[in-house]
């Protein structure tokens, strides 16, 4: 199995935010596992900023190189043992940074938790839309600096809806001078535009890209060998797709579009790519060779792969 659509801190598990807890000293709402699952998933339907509420209780776990390390490191191991051979885990350094440490720092942790565990796994950094242009030209330059030690990309992430991607163009634009690799989430909480934007921005894959409809756009992007990173789930939960029946998957993969099957937040969203995959084909009949053609997509437009 490949994610390259999967963020750190939505897929923590409720006995990992808990040894969080002990490793950073902030108390827990609860240390019943089977509550503080309750508290991390997101349960039914709602908006894109209704489901990244739920992004809150992990992140104030997570303020410190060493609570970063550990989660990296618990992730990953927790994908190899689910068989995962490759996976691009996402994150935004700027968050973890409220209590004083710097990006640079957090980064270095989230390195550090890929080693330990021998990882064949890659990170990728997201900048936020709503945070300061210093911020994520910052993250920028950390994505090219690092771009030997575990780090193969960078992307654009938040309430998509309320800070418009064409605002980041000049962002991305270093991004692009710099070789870093570029993924957008684009196209799930705003509409084509927002797609488009991405494409202008230089990027060689969409998070999401429900909203795309126009033929001009699909032609673009299947000319262009765009990848839309697919996550049929939380899609539904965000309100991006009325349900799995009538996710645009199937209309996507129909009109030749390039599409990786990604799990987004394995804890928020309780899934997994296999999870996703069991969805999807009993939504669409479809026979595992679907699943194959999808995931030689995802290997085949996967960012260049570092070495330690």
């Amino acid at each position: 199995m490949i994610d390259l659509h999967l963020h750190l801190d939505g897929s923590l598990t409720p006995e990992e935010i808990v040894e969080l807890s002990r490793l950073s000293g902030v108390t827990l709402p609860t240390y019943d596992t089977q509550k503080l699952r309750s508290l991390l998933t997101f349960d039914g339907r709602g908006t894109l900023n209704d489901y990244l509420t739920k992004f809150d209780l992990p992140l104030s776990v997570m303020q410190s190189a060493e609570c970063v390390e550990y989660a990296v490191r618990a992730l990953s191991t927790r994908l190899k043992a689910m068989g995962y051979t490759y996976a691009e885990i996402r994150f935004a350094p700027v968050l973890h940074t409220a209590k004083g440490a710097t990006q640079e720092e957090i980064l270095i942790g989230a390195v550090k938790g890929l080693l330990k565990d021998d990882s064949p796994y890659n990170l990728v950094l997201c900048c936020m839309r709503g945070r300061s242009r210093e911020e994520n030209i910052r993250t920028v330059e950390l994505a090219a600096e690092y771009a030997e030690k575990g780090v193969v990309g960078v992307d654009l992430a938040g309430a998509e809806a309320l800070y418009p991607t064409e605002n980041y163009k000049d962002i991305f634009s270093i991004a692009s001078r710099l070789g870093v690799g570029i993924t957008v989430h684009a196209g799930e909480a705003a509409g084509e535009d927002s797609i488009r934007a991405a494409l202008d921005m230089g990027a060689y894959r969409i998070g999401h890209g429900t909203a795309l409809k126009s033929k001009d756009l699909i032609d673009r992007i299947i000319k262009d060998d765009i990848l839309l990173e697919v996550c049929p789930t939380s899609n539904v939960q965000t309100g991006a797709a009325e349900s799995i029946e009538k996710h645009p998957l199937r209309r996507f993969l129909e009109a030749g579009v390039p599409v990786a099957l990604s799990s987004d937040n394995m804890t928020v969203s309780d899934t997994s790519v296999l999870r996703e995959w069991e969805k999807v084909k009993a939504a669409f009949g479809y026979s595992d060779d679907v699943f194959k053609a999808m995931t030689d997509a995802a290997m085949k437009h996967a960012f260049p792969m570092r070495i330690f």
